[in-house]
């Protein structure tokens, strides 16, 4: 008995195989549901672009080239209230994108040492760390982030504390830095004739570092032999810098912030919004990443760790040569989910008054221009951007980590 996946190809091809024949049925099935699916959707958008124009408000995305009219307190571009929305849009995705890329560094360190320490033989260590974790992935982030803010605002001192012949408070590392409740204000490079050559030789000296490891690595799985390499990373981070810019005569200096009046000028000001944000998303991500560590290290044989020791390898050795290579194959995936839960859950900055892409595209620029769906399209369309360059790039850096087989 014959089916028709067993039809001669010299019958041909007939319109009823799509249906019947199992070669083209699953084909013709996802098809109709493409279809299907887009109908809907353009159904959808024509309903809705229908009723905004008889509202008068069809789409528009001229509004971007108007005058913002507002200020913004924290800028890592130029801008002022004559700037258009959509350098205003810009200054809140570039603030977005500090506190997730400082935020993402942070939350790791701290979440790697925590899963570390949480496998402490040390009792007391271990039960911390078991609190830390389980007190800051248990309340909602929200209030993590109000309460840092809190704290930075009422235990600070105010400006006024720093002046008089006997101050209260003193500023840190050689009185360049102050730390208050409205702030807190670092030195300002300026860059002089010659900087750039400056900039070059760090930028070098990063990728020797880069390659030095590289070649320490490979030398260390050919002959066993260690190097100190911390040591001499350090010394190609910092002297060749340095030889540059004593040999340009300084071409950058710093301006230090400077008590003035009822407020400290100069330098770069950190507002204690950012810092508070930057605060409780790094250790509330750092909470739930600490566990992922300790999974991770956790589902490494436990022979692997007797064989080290065997071999005389310190514990410190152990963990780095041994352990943790092998964990980060099961710790990078969950890690990438939590780096894009931290870039989005910046969008809670509005909690404290940092003025994000949230509380500018998506907050003050909506309310002043009118333009809630455009303004929603384009934040969940940066959004989406964002994550899925994190997403892209966490998954290069995962595939690298893979087992390789020979």
């Amino acid at each position: 008995m014959t089916t028709l996946t067993d039809i001669p190809q010299s019958q041909g091809f007939r319109l009823s195989q799509l249906i019947y024949d199992t070669r083209y049925r699953s084909i013709t099935i996802q098809v109709i549901v493409f279809i299907a699916f887009m109908l809907v959707g353009w159904i959808l958008v024509r309903n809705v672009t229908i009723n905004l124009a008889n509202l008068g408000k069809e789409i528009d995305f001229t509004f971007l080239r108007n005058p913002s009219n507002y200020d913004i307190q924290q800028t890592l571009i130029e801008y002022d209230s004559t700037s258009s929305n959509f350098r205003a849009a810009m200054v809140g995705l570039l603030n977005t994108l500090l506190v997730a890329f400082l935020g993402c560094i942070l939350a790791t360190l701290v979440g790697v040492t925590a899963g570390v320490l949480r496998l402490s033989k040390n009792w007391l260590v271990a039960k911390i760390m078991t609190v830390y974790v389980e007190t800051f992935r248990n309340i909602p982030v929200v209030i993590w982030i109000i309460a840092t803010m809190a704290v930075l605002s009422e235990t600070l001192p105010q400006p006024s504390a720093f002046r008089g012949e006997t101050p209260s408070a003193s500023m840190w590392l050689w009185d360049t830095v102050a730390v208050t409740n409205r702030g807190t204000y670092i030195p300002m490079p300026v860059w002089g004739a010659g900087s750039v050559f400056v900039i070059v030789t760090f930028l070098l000296s990063l990728l020797a570092i880069w390659s030095f490891g590289k070649w320490a690595q490979r030398r260390f799985e050919a002959t066993g032999q260690i190097l100190p390499t911390a040591w001499i990373k350090l010394a190609i981070f910092i002297a060749p810098t340095l030889l540059v810019y004593m040999a340009l005569g300084a071409p950058i200096t710093f301006d230090s912030p400077a008590l003035k009046g009822f407020n400290f000028q100069g330098g770069i000001q950190l507002s204690n919004s950012m810092i508070a944000l930057w605060l409780a998303l790094s250790i509330y991500t750092g909470a739930f990443i600490a566990e992922i560590v300790r999974a991770g290290i956790l589902a490494v044989s436990k022979g692997q760790t007797e064989a080290a020791f065997a071999l005389g390898l310190r514990p410190s050795r152990t963990m780095n040569l041994v352990i943790l290579p092998q964990a980060l194959r099961v710790i990078i995936p969950p890690l990438i989910s939590q780096f894009l839960n931290l870039t989005k859950n910046s969008s809670l900055a509005l909690a404290v008054g940092y003025q994000d892409l949230r509380a500018t595209l998506g907050g003050t620029t909506m309310n002043n221009t009118g333009r809630e769906l455009e303004c929603m399209l384009l934040m969940m369309l940066i959004y989406l951007i964002v994550s899925l360059i994190i997403s892209s790039g966490m998954n290069v850096y995962n595939k690298s980590m893979k087992l390789k087989e020979r």
